[in-house]
């Protein structure tokens, strides 16, 4: 069965009511071209903020305007969406979960994945510390769809080809890596990307 994705790129900002908007324009414009399945970015709701403002914004589980919106986008056009990624609560109190949620057609989460390799960079003048305000997730998620099974990762978990081996051997068909990728190294996003794939056969 043939079917089209599409992975809605935009550059978000501090705001999440204006992320929502134009992610809502995206997700608008792709349904008019038949696509049944939407792919968004990760932290798509608020970049290039400090951390204390993600930790402001983070969710509880089942509640909240960003899981709403994914809901309400998924139920409305009735497609599925893997809601790329959101800043959830965490079990440390100065801590997100970068969490991505799957809604199906009825607006429904079917899945949750917290990410699990959290990316750390320090090179002088380029420092990345993810795990300074970021909690680790500790499952592999994969989920049935009409489109086959899904293996979910996030961005850095690319880097990790043990994580997409056990999803493989959990069923999954099709793996949907969310990322928000540095263009300098987007080389490595490719070729990680085909190695993940003819790896598992998938």
């Amino acid at each position: 069965n043939a079917f089209k994705v599409a992975a809605v790129q935009m550059a978000s900002g501090p705001n999440v009511a204006g992320n929502l908007n134009e992610a809502r324009r995206l997700i608008e414009k792709a349904v008019a071209q038949g696509i049944r399945l939407i792919v968004l970015p990760e932290f798509f709701t608020i970049m290039g903020v400090s951390d204390a403002e993600r930790l402001a914004v983070r969710e509880q589980p089942g509640k909240g305007v960003m899981q709403e919106f994914l809901a309400e986008m998924a139920r409305k056009h009735r497609i599925w969406v893997v809601g790329g990624s959101i800043p959830m609560v965490a079990d440390a109190q100065d801590k997100v979960r970068n969490t991505c949620l799957v809604f199906d057609e009825h607006g429904e989460q079917v899945a949750r994945y917290d990410k699990i390799h959290l990316f750390n960079l320090d090179l002088g003048n380029e420092q990345y510390h993810e795990a300074a305000t970021v909690e680790a997730g500790n499952q592999v998620v994969v989920v049935d769809s009409p489109f086959g099974r899904i293996g979910l990762a996030i961005c850095y978990d690319l880097r990790f080809p043990e994580l997409f081996r056990r999803g493989a051997a959990m069923g999954a068909q099709v793996f949907v890596v969310i990322a928000s990728w540095p263009a300098v190294r987007v080389d490595h996003w490719l070729a990680l990307l085909r190695a993940r794939a003819i790896e598992n056969q998938a």
